[in-house]
C-alpha cells in the first residue's frame, strides 16, 4: 500500500479529484472501491450498458410456467417459460407504479401479478389483466384510449447457450460470441453437456464487487491464503498454469492441471502448511477424472458471472452489486444429467469448499472486508499490483497479477477514467 499526495490536486469543495494515480495499471486506487458517483456509474456502463449478464440456467425454469427471480446490478428480472415452451426474461418493475412483481426466488403459474393492484402478465410480459379497468358503475377507471397493448413489462434481450441463460438491458449488445470472445471455449467446455441443478449457496460479502473480481484474477494468493488447497493437494504453486485474458481483458481465463497432492515442493515459503494432516474422507478433495484433457479451467465473465470447475465441483457464481461496500455471492452447483449417484454425492461433498462457510472461500470473505475497511479508511492510498511485472500479458505460471492489470486497462477504457 502506497499513499498518493492529493494536496495540490482539490475540487472546489476540498475534495480529492478521482484521477489514476499512474499512466499504467500497476497501481489501483483505493477510492475506486468506495466512490458512490463511481459506482453509479459503473452500474450504467457495466450492468445495464452492451454486456451479458447471468441470469440463470435453462434447470430452472425447464417446466411450462416455470419463472424464477434473479439480477443484473442492482436491478431485478424475472425469467421465465411460457406454456408454449419459450424463453423470456423481463424487468421485474410492474409497468403501472414500479412494485416488484415476483417476490419469491421460483415460481409455477400462468400469469404474473403485481401485488398492489393486481395487474396481471403473461409470461411473455404482456399485460392481460387490469381490475376496474372500466371503473365501476359508470365511475373511475381508465381512460376509453387506454390499452393493454401499451401496459406490458419491458422485455429483455436474451440468449440461451449450453443451459445458461444471459441477459442484457442494452438495445444493441455484441453477439454472444464476440463478447466472449477467448473465454468461450472453456465455458462451452464445462457446459457442453445437459446439466442439473445441485443446489445454491448465498453470502452477503462486505467488500466492493470489484475486490472480488480482482480476488479471483489473483492465482498468487491462493497458495499463500488457502493452505486448505496446497495441504490436500487441491492446488500447489507448482502446477501447469495458464493465466490469460479475453475481449481486452474485459474477462480472465484460468486452466491448470490438478496434478494432486505432492512432496512438499512449492510449499516451502508458506509457513502454515500442514505437512502431516489428512482426511478422514479424501473424497472431499479427490475427483473423479472426467475431462479427456485432464485439466482444470474457470473464470470470471464481465460483470458479474464467475465458471469454476474445481475437483469435481462445477458451478457459477453471480455477483449481485449493493452498493460501494457490499456484494451479494450466489453460488448455483450443477451435476450433468447422466451423473451417478456416486458422482453426484461427490458433488455435493466438494460444494462445501465453496460458500459462506467454505473450507476454501471462508478466507476470502474475510480478507476482502478487511481490504474494502482499509480502502475506505485510507481512500488517498493505493494498492500494489505488479506481481509479475507490469504488463497485461497472458503467463504460463500462477505467479502473476496480470489479470487484475488487465481488467483496469479495460475498466479505466470504458469508464474513461
Amino acid at each position: 500500500m502506497q499513499q498518493v499526495n492529493l494536496s495540490e490536486s482539490r475540487n472546489s469543495d476540498n475534495s480529492p479529484v478521482r484521477a489514476w494515480p499512474k499512466d499504467d495499471v500497476s497501481r489501483v486506487p483505493y477510492w475506486l472501491y468506495v466512490d458512490r458517483d463511481l459506482y453509479d456509474r459503473e452500474l450504467q456502463a457495466m450492468f445495464y450498458g452492451p454486456t451479458w449478464n447471468y441470469v440463470g440456467c435453462v434447470d430452472e425454469v425447464r417446466q411450462p410456467g416455470d419463472y424464477k427471480s434473479s439480477w443484473i446490478g442492482e436491478r431485478s428480472v424475472i425469467v421465465t417459460r411460457d406454456h408454449d415452451g419459450a424463453l423470456s426474461v423481463l424487468e421485474n418493475a410492474c409497468s403501472h407504479r414500479g412494485t416488484r412483481v415476483v417476490w419469491c426466488a421460483k415460481g409455477n403459474g400462468s400469469r404474473l401479478t403485481c401485488p398492489y393492484h393486481q395487474w396481471s402478465f403473461s409470461l411473455k410480459g404482456d399485460l392481460v389483466g387490469v381490475p376496474f379497468k372500466r371503473g365501476l358503475k359508470g365511475e373511475g377507471g381508465y381512460p376509453s384510449d387506454f390499452d393493454t397493448v401499451d401496459h406490458g413489462i419491458r422485455k429483455l434481450k436474451h440468449v440461451e447457450r449450453g443451459g445458461l441463460i444471459w441477459a442484457t438491458f442494452s438495445e444493441d449488445p455484441p453477439d454472444l460470441e464476440t463478447y466472449f470472445a477467448e473465454a468461450l471455449p472453456g465455458l462451452d467446455r464445462v457446459f457442453s453437456r445437459p446439466t442439473r441443478v445441485l443446489g445454491y449457496q448465498r453470502q452477503l460479502l462486505s467488500c466492493n464487487w470489484k475486490l472480488y473480481i480482482e480476488n479471483l484474477r489473483d492465482p498468487y494468493h491462493a497458495t499463500l491464503l488457502h493452505t486448505f488447497y496446497v495441504t490436500f493437494g487441491l492446488l500447489r504453486a507448482g502446477n501447469k498454469f495458464l493465466l490469460g485474458t479475453a475481449a481486452g481483458g474485459a474477462h480472465s481465463v484460468t486452466v491448470t492441471e490438478n496434478t494432486g497432492k505432492k512432496e512438499k515442493d512449492s510449499t516451502g515459503e508458506i509457513g502454515r502448511f500442514g505437512e502431516g494432516l489428512t482426511l478422514a474422507d479424501p473424497t472431499l478433495v479427490t475427483p473423479i477424472p472426467e475431462f479427456a484433457d485432464g485439466k482444470v479451467t474457470g473464470g470470471t465473465l464481465h460483470p458479474s458471472s464467475v465458471m469454476h470447475q474445481q475437483a469435481n465441483s462445477i458451478a457459477i457464481r453471480h455477483l449481485v452489486p449493493k452498493g460501494p461496500g457490499q456484494t451479494e455471492l450466489i453460488w448455483t452447483f450443477f451435476g450433468y444429467e447422466g451423473d451417478t449417484e456416486e458422482m453426484t454425492l461427490r458433488r455435493r461433498k466438494q460444494a462445501n469448499l465453496f460458500g459462506p462457510a467454505g473450507l476454501v472461500s471462508v478466507d476470502d470473505t474475510e480478507v476482502l472486508k478487511f481490504v474494502q475497511a482499509t480502502a475506505e479508511s485510507y481512500q488517498d492510498h493505493v494498492g500494489l499490483v505488479e506481481f509479475g511485472g507490469r504488463d497485461t500479458a497472458d503467463t504460463s505460471h500462477m505467479l502473476s497479477e496480470g489479470q487484475i492489470r488487465a481488467f483496469y486497462k479495460y475498466y479505466r477504457q470504458v469508464m474513461q477514467i
